[in-house]
């Protein structure tokens, strides 16, 4: 329901409440009005009745101060039985009796009169009342009433109070349900500038809860539909950023190519020249010239292994797949590593489970995954240690998992989320390439890379590759491995 339909519903229905309520309250006092009036009517008529009585009677006695004192309830304040003359010869009160009044000046009926000595100024306006007595012909005298109409006045005021009250109750409910409604919307309102907020800063995650039918359930719903667009154009964004990336990286790496490894190989064949015909000459210095050699060598293989990161990362990666054992890539790959690691004291150890499918992969790919994964294990390692190569099937999925776990030093939490970054990287040597390059190898596989790391624990990096595709011809596969 929109919010100006509500809005309308809690106007009518206060109103509806307002008048039925009033209509009611009113009903109520009319009746409590007609029968007090009723009741003084009745009260004068027996007072004149009983005046009349006495007035006509023989007897001198007097039934007018009996009668006063049970009908002051009904506001007759005074009787008095007057004669023809203007003598007052019977009254309520006794003192009066024997007094004149002026007969020309008794008005016959009902009329207001002056508040009485000693009255209270919030009483209701005195009434008299003049019934002249006649009997047959002749007039016997006049009986004169003096009544007060609090009781009339109390149920006006007692009814001005109720409905005073009643509006009161009304808006007072009205009041309520409009800070109800107002808080309903206002409480979202302000979430959705908290998310807006968010969202200006840079956090596309969050979402509004589109649960209602009004306005604002449609500002959520186009709140959600915009941070969905957006979060398409980040993506698409980030894409065409990756792609414009890898253009300068490959442009960058041919020239590097040609400008470089070119040098690089004249260096390593010159040192294996310069073993092969000099050394054998060196006599005593052989050894030490040998060593040399040896590392001179080692930082060439090391600075044309960077130039090959560039070129992987800058160039499209063809996979050339196959049905392969994870055994027989370890065999073909550790033995280049295992010099570097017996010098740095670091063993290798291998748990493959016994069941392990075929991989469908490309090998040199994997293997240069496996030789990223090594050599940063044995980079976080400086006192030596154990790397364990894990290898199973994920129960309940057609994958296979791959873990390399080292005993290092560890990467910080906020390093954790970088560490696939190109160019990324918190050693003194090394370009930040090999991690970026394994993940878009992986990737490319279809697979995923899942990291855990501890501070002064170690480092767990786990691949998920998925099987074969059911529709493959595997027997055609095998027999191209």
């Amino acid at each position: 329901m929109k919010l100006n339909a509500k809005l309308v519903i809690i106007m009518l229905t206060l109103l509806v409440l307002a008048m039925l309520t009033l209509f009611i309250l009113n009903q109520y006092a009319q009746d409590d009005l007609v029968r007090e009036i009723q009741e003084s009517s009745q009260e004068i008529s027996k007072a004149v009745q009983m005046s009349i009585a006495d007035l006509t009677s023989e007897t001198e006695t007097s039934h007018l101060t009996d009668y006063l004192n049970n009908a002051r309830d009904k506001g007759i304040n005074e009787i008095n039985i007057i004669s023809n003359e203007g003598e007052i010869i019977d009254s309520s009160d006794p003192e009066k009796i024997g007094k004149k009044r002026e007969v020309k000046k008794l008005e016959k009926g009902i009329r207001a009169v002056q508040h009485p000595a000693g009255g209270s100024l919030f009483s209701q306006k005195p009434y008299e009342v003049v019934v002249p007595v006649i009997v047959g012909d002749e007039q016997l005298g006049y009986v004169q009433i003096n009544m007060l109409l609090d009781k009339i006045h109390d149920i006006q005021h007692a009814n001005f109070i109720r409905r005073l009250f009643a509006t009161s109750m009304v808006f007072v409910v009205g009041i309520a349900l409009t800070i109800f409604l107002a808080r309903r919307y206002t409480e979202p309102i302000h979430r959705l500038v908290d998310v807006f907020k968010r969202v200006s800063s840079g956090d596309l995650s969050v979402t509004m809860p589109a649960d209602s039918k009004d306005e604002i359930g449609d500002l959520a719903v186009g709140f959600n539909t915009m941070v969905e667009k957006l979060r398409e154009r980040e993506a698409l964004e980030k894409r065409l950023y990756e792609a414009e990336h890898l253009s300068r990286v490959g442009q960058l790496a041919s020239g590097i190519a040609h400008e470089i490894r070119n040098p690089l190989n004249y260096i390593s064949l010159a040192i294996d020249h310069l073993k092969a015909d000099m050394l054998p000459s060196c006599g005593e210095r052989r050894d030490e010239l040998e060593s040399l050699a040896d590392k001179i060598k080692d930082e060439v293989r090391r600075a044309n292994y960077m130039v090959l990161n560039f070129m992987n990362y800058g160039r499209p990666l063809k996979l050339r797949r196959v049905l392969v054992s994870y055994g027989d890539i370890l065999a073909k790959t550790l033995p280049l590593l295992n010099e570097r690691l017996s010098e740095q004291r670091i063993v290798l150890e291998q748990r493959l489970a016994p069941d392990l499918p075929l991989l469908w992969v490309d090998q040199e790919l994997l293997r240069n995954c496996i030789i990223n994964f090594v050599t940063n294990a044995a980079q976080a390692m400086n006192e030596g240690g154990v790397i364990t190569l894990g290898a199973g099937r994920d129960e309940g999925a057609d994958r296979v998992r791959l873990t390399f776990a080292d005993q290092g030093k560890g990467i910080s939490e906020d390093d954790l989320v970088k560490i696939f970054q190109p160019y990324f990287t918190t050693k003194d040597v090394g370009i930040g390439l090999g991690l970026a390059i394994t993940e878009r190898i992986i990737k490319e596989h279809g697979g995923e890379i899942l990291v855990e790391s501890r501070l002064g624990e170690g480092t767990t990096f786990a691949v998920v590759l998925p099987l074969q595709p059911e529709e493959t011809d595997n027997s055609r596969e095998k027999g191209a491995v």
